[in-house]
Parts: C-alpha cells; sequence; structure tokens
C-alpha cells in the first residue's frame, strides 16, 4: 500500500506519461518489438487476461478530476475509470497542493494513460483539440439530466473540487452541465459517488449502442500490450537495456 501512494504522488507531482515504445541511450524499441522480446516472460494466462482487458479499453471517454485535494478521491475516481475501461485520465492541478490519503488506487493508475495539467484553460484546449465534447457534473440554471446526452461520442467527464466544484474556467468550456438522480433528500454525492454513477452511465450507453466498450484500433491495442507487459514483467526495462546493449 505505501509503495502504491507514492507511486500516486510521484505521478501527481508529474507531467504524466504516454507509452509509445521504449527510449534508451539513444535507441528506440517499438511496441511491437517490446512484445516479441518480453512475451516469453509473461505467462499465458496473464497474455490472455491482458488481451481481455485492453479489448475493452477505449479513449472516447476521457475523466478529468480539476483541483482535488485529496489524493484518496483522485484514486478512487482512477479505480472506477481503470475498472470500467476507460484508458485516458487528466488531472488538472490549478497549483492545488495535494493531501495524502490512506486510501490508494489499488494499482490502477499504472494501467492508465495518466495526463498532468498545470491549468484548466490548457486542459480544455487541449481536449477541444482531440475532439471531445466536454460535460461537468455541475448543478445550473443550465444543467440537464446526464441521461439526455450523448456520450456515445467523444466525451470529457469533468468532476471538481471537493468543497468548490469546478472552476469558472472549466464552466466556461463545457458543453454540457449535467446532473445526477437525485430523488431522495440528498442533493449533492461526493466526488467519488458522483464520478462512478456518471462513469457507469458513460459505459452503459456505449455498451446499449455499440454491443461494447472497447474501441481501440490495432495499433493501440499493440502500444497497450507493449505497454502491459513491461508492467507485468519484473525488471523489464534492464532487459530492454540488454537487448539493446545499453
Amino acid at each position: 500500500m505505501e509503495n502504491s501512494r507514492l507511486e500516486m504522488n510521484r505521478i501527481l507531482h508529474s507531467g504524466g506519461v504516454r507509452f509509445d515504445g521504449y527510449h534508451a541511450g539513444g535507441c528506440h524499441l517499438s511496441a511491437a518489438e517490446v512484445i516479441s522480446i518480453l512475451e516469453p516472460m509473461v505467462s499465458e494466462v496473464r497474455q490472455v487476461r491482458i488481451g481481455q482487458v485492453i479489448s475493452e479499453r477505449t479513449y472516447s471517454i476521457a475523466p478529468v478530476v480539476e483541483g482535488l485535494v485529496n489524493t484518496g478521491n483522485v484514486s478512487a475516481v482512477m479505480r472506477t475509470s481503470e475498472g470500467l475501461g476507460f484508458q485516458p485520465f487528466h488531472v488538472i492541478r490549478n497549483e492545488v497542493k495535494f493531501k495524502k490519503s490512506v486510501r490508494t488506487s489499488q494499482g490502477a493508475h499504472k494501467w492508465l494513460d495518466v495526463s498532468i495539467w498545470e491549468n484548466t484553460p490548457a486542459c480544455t484546449a487541449g481536449l477541444k483539440a482531440q475532439g471531445y465534447q466536454i460535460v461537468v457534473t455541475y448543478l445550473d440554471d443550465g444543467a440537464i439530466p446526464l441521461s439526455e446526452i450523448d456520450l456515445t461520442i467523444p466525451t470529457a467527464m469533468v468532476f471538481g473540487n471537493e468543497k468548490f466544484g469546478v472552476s469558472e474556467a472549466m464552466l466556461a468550456a463545457a458543453d454540457f452541465t449535467a446532473i445526477l438522480p437525485s430523488p431522495g433528500f440528498v442533493q449533492s454525492y461526493n466526488i467519488s459517488v458522483a464520478a462512478a454513477m456518471s462513469l457507469f452511465a458513460a459505459h452503459d450507453q456505449r455498451v446499449k449502442q455499440f454491443g461494447r466498450n472497447g474501441d481501440l484500433s490495432e495499433a493501440e491495442l499493440i502500444r497497450l500490450r507493449a505497454d502491459f507487459y513491461m508492467r507485468s514483467v519484473n525488471h523489464s526495462e534492464d532487459i530492454l537495456k540488454r537487448h539493446l546493449g545499453v
């Protein structure tokens, strides 16, 4: 648990990284080459499991957390995102100092493409450039039920600060503000519950529309398999370095 928490903090204080092959000593191995080298060291059972997982992955839903203070809340949203097969994950720091939590992501962060943004405008511009609509869970006069929003198209789903919600900059960039079902006395949910409800709704829409959640191209499947092999094999970087002779 301690190692997982330290790894989470390392990720949250870094710029994030997306695997594109292995680089060392000025040399490069493609994702396919990484698979060829490491696959003999991955058990058949693990190979099958990785294949099952990546077949249900998608980049079409991009969870975004903005200005969260507690790493436990970030971890909880990551776990839901990974469990439902949403591969990208965006963290907007907005100069927030993270508070440590005993809760961890249970290693979920290892299996996601985590992007760290220093401010909201940079993140929303990047998401828009990639073709995502931005949906924010936020109660205002223009908010509509989440069920009325098409979540089968590329969508960034944004969850805001534990106390203050999302920023004005995020609201200005949003294509929709959405409300979650709340027929009881409670008018709002904590961040981890709101994220779980919202992301499951997106998963449910996609499965009903397409028959499945996963939609990766063959190139993306190869990229992720190579990435996951590296995370599954002990001392994988040392093995690859020896192969390169560096």
